[in-house]
């Protein structure tokens, strides 16, 4: 009897309804009873087992395997142990306990692909689904299928390998999707995104069918599928558009961590070093939990870098420096963190320092160096050190001879004026391609470039060698044979005189044209003129015909300046400034100008001095006295009328109104 007075069969029958209902949280309880009655019970421990994992509780499941290992063999537990383990993200166990299992039965090796897929061993992984495909017959074969086209496409993506036929349909819109993607990693952009709205439509016509799946629902499960598609646009310059869609999966929250860092992170890539504030609260999704288990390796490495582009773009130099070095011991031979930090010593103006970095890790990184010597020597250019620039070129072996290093090489030399330097670049070419690919085009044209150099700087004696090559592999080129009789004409006069002989004759150069009409065509820029008359002869005028009227050029007058006196004589210093001049006084100085009147409102300014009363002989007194009349003032009577008994103007005098604007759009008001 169990405890509380319930039976151990009881227990194991409520254990079995529990178990076929999906109540595994009743069940655990019941089986843990029993497990009080009998903690050895392996029966009970394995459906405790089960039930755990069906709850989710993988840490308890790996401790009850270890509580009980006495009793619980490893080698049936096998599976249980390595699913807990790889979805504790502990993937590395998962595989040691995969490997150590002494049979591999079909869930084993299904794990096993699962696990390799995360650990990005592609190759084993592809080998395991390839198997299971071959030698199972069972519900789960599209979805085996289904992982077999996601493998190919991370193939295609993250190790860049071609494609390869497995004969996979694409019935189902997860393997039409997963075709897409191979084809984005081919480098084929139209064709994937052709394959993704097919995915689309397969999305939706396939959920459709199903009443409990809301708009909502289809709408968060084709997020996936948006969010791929607005990559391609992004791949192929439509930025706009792919922002749009990106923005619309963000707006759908989706429960997927990892389509989340990948869409924000897509966005600020997009942003770049404007809109930096969205940039800022989109970088917060890609710190969520768990997205580290999601991605890929090179996804999660892109991501950082652009945390670290993002902090200098945000003049954060400190967190920008700390998540560049971090990324550089996390990946020591990557040159991107390198560059990172050299871009933030550039914008702090600091070019000695980054230069001295740059050329740290070239020396202890020599198989990545190429990219990191192009920065270098723009660096030096920049500083104006066109000589160590053209020095950092040289020394990069992998672009030592291609057509665009050896030009811009030639240009520096051309520029520093040092030309023997820029033909000792053409030399050390043209020895290469003699070695490597004699008479291709490249070399031909090389040496064609080469020799025009030569003659341009007026060495024609260093041009012949490449002039006589390009003859003879072409001896009908009358250019170069005429150019090389150029050239040996300052060396050598006997040469020269031999090479003319092959030049061809005047008259099979020369073009059946009629000059004459030619030169008076209407195009013809040059007419030729009519012959002149020869003095002394006295040849017989052409008489004038009727109507016929002899025009005579008329003499234009000059215009005299305004004001001009002609009978005066004119100023002979009037070409002088007027400083310059001999009877020029300067300007007076001290002259007052006429105060204006501080009278009463309306009084003029011109009648100020006669109403001040202290320019009068004699003041009269303020106020008349009483008794006296108002005319007996001493002073003169002054005929200006005070401002309030002035009469109005006439009517005429008055100022004119402004006109008032009329009103736009009609009777109506507005």
């Amino acid at each position: 009897m169990a405890s509380g007075g319930v039976s151990v069969a009881s227990l194991w029958t409520e254990v079995n309804r529990c178990g076929q209902n999906g109540d595994f949280t009743r069940a655990l309880k019941a089986v843990t009873k029993i497990l009080q009655e009998n903690r050895d019970d392996v029966t009970a421990l394995n459906c405790k087992i089960v039930c755990l994992v069906q709850t989710g509780s993988f840490k308890e499941v790996l401790n009850v395997m270890n509580m009980h290992s006495k009793t619980l063999s490893s080698e049936d537990m096998a599976f249980e142990k390595a699913y807990c383990e790889y979805r504790l993200n502990r993937v590395e166990s998962a595989l040691k306990t995969i490997e150590a299992a002494p049979e591999q039965t079909d869930k084993l090796k299904e794990l096993y692909g699962q696990v390799l897929y995360r650990l990005e061993r592609y190759d084993d992984c592809k080998s395991v689904y390839t198997d299971l495909i071959r030698n199972s017959q069972d519900e789960y074969e599209e979805e085996r299928k289904t992982n077999l086209a996601a493998v190919v496409a991370s193939m295609s993506q993250w190790e860049e390998a071609p494609l390869e036929d497995l004969g996979l349909p694409e019935s189902t819109y997860e393997l039409c999707y997963n075709a897409a993607c191979a084809l984005i990693g081919q480098g084929q952009l139209t064709e994937s995104l052709n394959k993704l709205r097919q995915a689309e439509e397969l999305c939706r016509v396939s959920l459709a069918d199903d009443s409990d799946v809301t708009e909502e629902d289809i709408e968060s499960e084709l997020a996936v599928i948006h969010s791929q598609m607005a990559y391609v646009m992004q791949l192929q310059g439509r930025t706009d558009e792919a922002l749009q869609l990106y923005n619309q999966v963000i707006k759908l929250k989706p429960s997927d961590v990892g389509l989340l860092a990948v869409t924000a992170n897509n966005i600020i890539t997009i942003n770049k070093d404007q809109n930096v504030f969205d940039s800022k609260k989109k970088v917060k999704l890609t710190n969520a939990e768990g997205v580290e288990y999601k991605l890929a390796r090179k996804q999660l490495q892109a991501i950082d870098f652009n945390k670290a582009l993002l902090a200098m773009y945000t003049n954060q130099a400190d967190q920008c420096r700390k998540l560049a070095s971090s990324l550089q011991s996390q990946n020591p031979g990557h040159p991107r963190p390198v560059l990172i930090q050299v871009a933030q010593l550039c914008r702090e103006k600091q070019h000695g320092r980054a230069i001295e970095l740059l050329q740290q890790f070239s020396d202890q990184h020599p198989e990545s160096a190429s990219g990191i010597k192009l920065t270098m020597a723009q660096l030096y250019l920049i500083q104006g050190h066109v000589t160590k620039a053209c020095d950092v070129l040289k020394s990069i072996d992998e672009f030592k001879h291609k057509s665009g290093m050896i030009s811009a090489l030639v240009t520096m030399y051309s520029h520093e004026e040092d030309i023997d330097g820029a033909i000792d670049i053409f030399k050390q070419a043209i020895d290469h391609y003699q070695s490597e690919q004699p008479g291709s085009a490249a070399h031909l044209a090389l040496v064609r470039e080469a020799a025009n150099f030569k003659l341009k700087y007026g060495r024609k004696k260093e041009a012949i060698s490449d002039l006589e090559q390009l003859w003879k592999q072409n001896p009908k080129d009358i250019h170069t044979l005429a150019q090389l009789i150029s050239a040996y004409s300052l060396v050598d006069t006997d040469k020269a005189k031999s090479l003319s002989k092959h030049l061809p004759s005047a008259d099979t150069m020369a073009l059946k044209v009629d000059v004459d009409e030619l030169e008076n065509s209407i195009g013809a820029t040059y007419v030729r003129k009519k012959a002149a008359k020869v003095i002394g002869e006295n040849l017989p005028k052409e008489p004038i015909q009727q109507g016929e009227i002899k025009k005579k050029k008329k003499k234009k007058r000059g215009k005299l300046p305004k004001n001009c006196d002609p009978t005066a004589t004119p100023d002979p210093e009037r070409w002088l400034p007027m400083k310059e001049r001999t009877y020029y006084r300067g300007k007076k100085k001290g002259k007052k100008k006429e105060q204006v009147g501080k009278g009463t409102q309306g009084a003029t300014a011109g009648a100020s001095a006669e109403l001040d009363a202290s320019k009068t002989a004699s003041s009269p007194p303020t106020s008349p006295r009483p008794g006296s009349a108002s005319g007996s003032s001493t002073a003169p009577a002054s005929n200006v009328v005070p401002p309030r008994q002035q009469k109005p103007a006439a009517p005429g005098a008055t100022r004119k109104k402004a006109p008032q604007k009329k009103k736009k759009g009609g009777k109506g008001g507005w």
